[in-house]
């Protein structure tokens, strides 16, 4: 009796350890992040908060997967783990998970991608328009893809206006790369502080420059601190984590600095306001409407974009950090946005030489 008992004893831990195992190592939502972690203030980060927020009030098991390298095998292979973790749909933050996401939507029909900035495709070079199996190129979107792109050079206008109504004439962008989101934000800054200096009847100068780098480094940081030191106020960093080093410049020279993609101004008391898009807001919406299985907006196998006409980029909502910049002026200029008298220049120009402007001086910096 007491051999049975303890083979009972022994069986039922057995399947207890096996039925929390299969619970821990299941997670039908997931996220595969860019580079970065999910704490990184910025794109990883907003996708994954509006994922969480979705997972959390349907009570649905959830879970990220960070690859080992910034190539399309690892961020394959970190989606290959998502799948086998239970993944039912994954979102992939950023243009950099184009071509996994062409992979792995025929590799895995019965799962929703969800890729933010970016859209499936076999192009590894556009340059050559070389291919990554040197076929034809493709630019398929299968039905279980969900493509969501932004507005950027909206969200970057909304800030270069905010900062010369706020009293700023000597202003400078950062970009990280030349990619077309970093591209259309700044083209939108350009703009919008153009736009506001005219109304205002006074002269502005932007100096702009590409960093080449998302990551901080000293040398980012020194040449935004030189930056300041001849006179610019204020810097719009979209350059990921290498804002993080415009930041520390500014702190060090009384500057000011404006954040990108998520509202950053818990990283430092010098950031005015954030460029954002509402990344956690199109993951939210976007998952809701794949469960509902909707199609209000979000659209299985096509590109939607985001924009202020449905609230997908802007600026915070806390207008503290302003001198003189309000909420209404912002409503105003919102406004104006939606349908302006001409098209916002985007990714379409090829430099910011031939960005149409009125009164703004630009100053490239190599």
């Amino acid at each position: 009796m007491k051999k049975l008992l303890s083979l009972l004893t022994v069986l039922a831990l057995v399947l207890t350890l096996v039925a929390c195992a299969s619970k821990e190592d299941t997670y039908e939502l997931a996220l595969v992040t860019d580079v970065g972690t999910i704490d990184d203030k910025s794109f990883n980060q907003g996708a994954w908060e509006g994922l969480v927020k979705y997972a959390e009030e349907k009570n649905i098991d959830y879970n990220y997967y960070q690859p080992t390298a910034k190539t399309t095998d690892e961020y394959v292979a970190a989606i290959d783990l998502a799948v086998k973790g239970g993944a039912k749909n994954v979102v992939t933050p950023g243009y950099l998970f184009e071509n996994a996401i062409y992979v792995v939507q025929d590799k895995y029909p019965e799962v929703n991608f969800i890729i933010l900035d970016g859209a499936a495709h076999n192009v590894v070079d556009w340059d050559t328009m070389a291919t990554m199996d040197d076929s034809d190129v493709d630019f398929r979107l299968e039905d279980n893809v969900y493509s969501i792109f932004y507005k950027e050079q909206e969200s970057g206008f909304l800030a270069g206006y905010a900062a010369v109504k706020d009293g700023y004439t000597e202003l400078g962008f950062m970009g990280g790369m030349a990619v077309p989101a970093v591209v259309r934000f700044g083209y939108g800054f350009v703009q919008g502080a153009d736009h506001a200096a005219e109304e205002m009847g006074v002269d502005i100068n932007v100096k702009y420059h590409y960093t080449g780098v998302f990551w901080p480094t000293d040398e980012v940081q020194n040449t935004a601190s030189a930056w300041y030191q001849g006179g610019t106020e204020v810097i719009f960093a979209a350059a990921g984590g290498a804002g993080n080093s415009v930041m520390k410049a500014a702190e060090q020279n009384d500057g000011k600095a404006i954040g990108v993609d998520v509202d950053q101004s818990a990283e430092s008391t010098t950031v005015i306001t954030s460029a954002k898009k509402e990344l956690a807001e199109s993951v939210y919406q976007c998952l809701t409407e794949i469960y509902n299985e909707t199609s209000d907006f979000f659209i299985a196998g096509e590109s939607v974009v985001m924009s202020v006409n449905n609230n997908g980029v802007g600026l915070p909502s806390d207008f503290s950090r302003f001198e003189s910049f309000t909420e209404a002026q912002y409503q105003e200029v919102i406004d104006y946005l939606k349908n302006p008298p001409v098209e916002l220049a985007s990714d379409a120009i090829s430099s910011v030489a031939d960005v149409p402007v009125n009164v703004a001086t630009v100053e490239i910096v190599e």
